[in-house]
């Protein structure tokens, strides 16, 4: 943080990235000068501390002597794999975990605090933004902002004193961006990136000192996002902490202070982030210096698939009811060993195509698809499954797993037809191929019985890749297919999509991420309200192309 004393600029080598053989496991690796190791900075300038954390799960290290200091009116960005632990500390420090569930201490304002709930957390001044938001869809603006402290008389809730009271609260928060935001509006009205902000707001009227935004970017836009920056520069220079969690390193580098990063249960890295690259937050989340080759490695470089199409799209249109058309006479195709991308802003009609790929289309659907040259039709899941599609949706909580079955009935899920006889599973070959998904795609359970809901957001998704994988589909559709995980799954999921491609299937990505989008794709084909706009190809392929056709900037391409 500019002006904090001991912060030195001059970019370092990494010390100690190999642990000592003699160093107790939670010692932390620094870059920067003077920046001193957790049990080293001044406690008494702390607004929240984290002393020797540790939690254990049946059969699970989740954390291990983990220390952490959080200042006054810093940013502190919290990295890890998927895995690493940051969940589990974020909980204890939100009160999830009650104390005594877990070894050391939360201390707060130099006092041992001992939360036996979120509320007795939120009390306290600490607040968790989590990226599954808590407000309450069918309430309005001003009841979630004021739920549980609202403005009565005679023993009567008073509307009007509660919507004031939110206008006052929004203003304050906002400025003038607040006008703009219907404090009546039930809440499930609101673009996502408008409930977030409301989150943190609603976290600011509660006094808190420490505000930790989970992936608080994971489903804005980019404008959203920008507004989500500046609000946490504001705040920040008004004296409120954040803890900023996100896989999103750009993000972190450009917003935190100081970097903590996690790996196995453990603080391997306190870093200083004006003297810190990226790179170097890469080898301290994944230990491995391969992985970060992996991940600056381009797909693309490949030469362009030959041969007939495996797919093909021929003026696919979508209307709704409202007579819009969320698609708008599509046409492509995917030739085997392609990855073809979708990109465009929210709403351009990416995840729209991709649902009627699979036959889930929403509205009226037209136009002509085409597997290996036969046309099929896509009137259900079941239909496309048999025509050789599978899909990764951009929401594998509620579309791609079944949280309460275990790990290796969800693996089964897409093969069950073939594994069974007289309509029994055969559970022997049922868990051979599930070791099998497990070994090829490095999945991390406690065990084959472990309920999915119980892993990572990396290793949920590798299992909804791996649940496909028994069918040998022909066109494998990815909604966001790493949304939500860390550096070293990303690395491991593009090298998937790089094994599948090899083995001659065809690819249709729909990302988000700029970033996955030039590195994976051979083809991009840009849309903006659901229109193809453009066709980028080889090294033409690039974060600013894409953004220039998506927002209409520069000269439309046409389609190829």
């Amino acid at each position: 943080m500019p002006g904090r004393p001991g912060l030195g600029r001059q970019r370092n080598r990494v010390r100690g990235r190999r642990r000592r053989r003699d160093a107790p496991p939670s010692e932390a690796v620094v870059i920067g000068d003077g920046l001193p190791r957790p049990e080293e900075r001044d406690r008494s300038a702390s607004v929240v501390e984290l002393r020797k954390i540790g939690k254990q799960f049946p059969g699970v290290r989740a954390l291990h002597d983990v220390s952490l200091a959080i200042e006054p009116g810093e940013v502190l960005g919290l990295v890890g794999e998927n895995g690493a632990g940051k969940s589990t500390l974020i909980k204890i420090l939100g009160g999830v975990y009650a104390a005594g569930s877990f070894k050391g201490d939360v201390v707060v304002a130099g006092k041992v605090a001992a939360f036996r709930s979120t509320r007795d957390a939120r009390t306290a001044g600490i607040a968790v933004v989590h990226q599954e938001l808590s407000l309450v869809p069918a309430m309005s603006v001003a009841e979630n902002l004021m739920l549980g402290r609202e403005p009565s008389r005679l023993g009567l809730v008073d509307a009007a004193s509660i919507e004031a009271a939110a206008r006052a609260l929004l203003d304050r928060v906002f400025g003038a961006d607040a006008r703009s935001i219907d404090v009546t509006a039930p809440v499930e009205t609101l673009a996502v990136g408008v409930q977030q902000m409301l989150e943190i707001a609603r976290a600011l009227a509660e006094h808190a000192r420490v505000i930790v935004l989970d992936e608080p970017t994971a489903a804005l836009t980019e404008s959203e996002a920008e507004r989500l920056f500046a609000l946490v520069r504001e705040r920040r220079a008004a004296g409120t902490s954040f803890i900023y969690i996100s896989h999103r390193l750009g993000e972190i580098q450009a917003l935190s202070d100081r970097i903590a990063v996690m790996r196995d249960g453990e603080l391997v890295g306190l870093l200083d982030t004006k003297a810190t690259t990226e790179d170097e937050v890469v080898m301290l989340m994944t230990g491995d210096a391969a992985a970060l080759d992996r991940a600056r490695t381009r797909a693309r470089t490949r030469p362009r698939a030959e041969g007939e199409p495996v797919l093909s799209v021929e003026r696919l249109s979508i209307r709704r009811s409202d007579d819009r058309r969320v698609v708008d006479e599509l046409s492509f195709d995917v030739r085997a060993g392609e990855v073809v991308a979708l990109a465009g802003a929210l709403g351009a009609g990416r995840t729209a195509t991709l649902s009627a790929l699979f036959g889930i289309a929403r509205g009226e659907l037209t136009g002509t698809v085409k597997v290996d040259g036969k046309p099929v039709a896509l009137r259900s899941p079941a239909d496309a499954i048999a025509a050789g599609f599978a899909f990764v949706p951009e929401d594998r909580k509620a579309q791609g797993l079944v949280l309460g079955l275990s790990v290796a009935d969800n693996l089964a899920l897409s093969a069950l037809g073939r594994m069974s006889k007289l309509g029994i599973v055969d559970g022997a070959r049922a868990e051979q191929a599930a070791l099998a998904r497990l070994r090829d795609l490095s999945i991390k359970v406690p065990g084959l019985g472990a309920e999915v809901a119980t892993l990572s957001g990396g290793n949920q998704q590798k299992v909804v890749i791996g649940k496909w994988l028994e069918l040998a589909p022909r066109v494998l559709l990815l909604d966001e297919p790493t949304r939500g995980v860390d550096v070293g799954a990303k690395a491991e999921i593009y090298a998937l999509v790089e094994e599948l491609t090899s083995r001659g299937h065809a690819v249709v990505l729909a990302s988000s991420d700029l970033p996955e989008v030039v590195r994976l794709a051979h083809r991009v084909l840009v849309l903006r309200e659901g229109k193809h706009v453009g066709t980028l190809e080889g090294d033409d392929i690039t974060q600013l192309g894409i953004m220039q056709l998506a927002v209409g900037s520069a000269a439309t391409r046409r389609a190829s």
